[in-house]
């Protein structure tokens, strides 16, 4: 059976070169179509609800923003988890949502629910907005702490 692939190969050398510039052809075409990314966005399908109260400190912001956003946000369908980070001054909500779920159909769940959340929030309190569609690769750094003089260290 061998002999006679070899034989094949050796006698008809034009068909074989033309089936290698296809066979090479295709895997081109192929490896051009893979959805291939240097790092891989492996997190979860989410959305995240910012809100910004630089006169709370955080045991403050943490009832009277963030545990009033996670009661009302709760009941989204498709919620699979909620988390939340209480800073002075910053309330970061967190919804994890099913894979299914399209990113911007729960974007406008969410902001449907924060018109009506907003009236439970304190006006002194800041008012919740959504964090730009970005995943978790994306975060680099929260804030950051400048002074007028940098000479100064009083």
């Amino acid at each position: 059976m061998l002999d006679r692939i070899i034989g094949f190969s050796i006698h008809n050398r034009l068909v074989i070169v033309l089936l290698l510039f296809v066979w090479v052809g295709a895997g081109i075409w192929a490896f051009n179509r893979l959805p291939i990314d240097a790092v891989p966005d492996i997190t979860n399908n989410q959305v995240q609800v910012i809100t910004v109260c630089p006169d709370l400190a955080a045991e403050e912001v943490e009832q009277q923003v963030s545990f009033v956003l996670e009661s009302g946000l709760k009941n989204i369908q498709g919620v699979e988890d909620i988390r939340s980070i209480s800073r002075f001054g910053l309330s970061v909500v967190t919804l994890v949502f099913d894979e299914s779920i399209d990113v911007y159909w729960a974007r406008t769940r969410i902001a449907e629910k924060l018109s009506e959340i907003r009236e439970e929030i304190p006006p002194s309190a800041g008012s919740p907005f959504l964090a730009p569609v970005s995943s978790g690769l994306g975060e680099i750094f929260q804030y950051t702490l400048e002074t007028k003089n940098p000479e100064d260290t009083t």
